[in-house]
């Protein structure tokens, strides 16, 4: 499985962070232990929410929308 996951800054409310794994209890400690350069100045992050596909195209598509201007509108509804 592979799951796009929306996540957002416990400090910083209005800082989101839109990504990719396969794993999302790793994938958010490492977020939250500052192991990514785009997320560590804003943790600790809490999931918000996430979709899982079988299909991984499928999945880098959806995650690829989700940084659009329309995505951002769509996260910003139902996360």
């Amino acid at each position: 499985m592979y799951f796009v996951y929306y996540l957002r800054s416990i400090p910083y409310p209005s800082r989101y962070y839109v990504g990719l794994t396969n794993d999302i209890k790793k994938r958010l400690s490492e977020h939250n232990d500052g192991k990514s350069i785009h997320t560590n100045k804003f943790k600790p992050w809490l999931l918000n929410g996430y979709t899982a596909f079988t299909d991984k195209q499928k999945a880098q598509d959806f995650e690829t929308y989700l940084k659009t201007s329309s995505g951002r509108a769509f996260a910003k509804k139902r996360f």
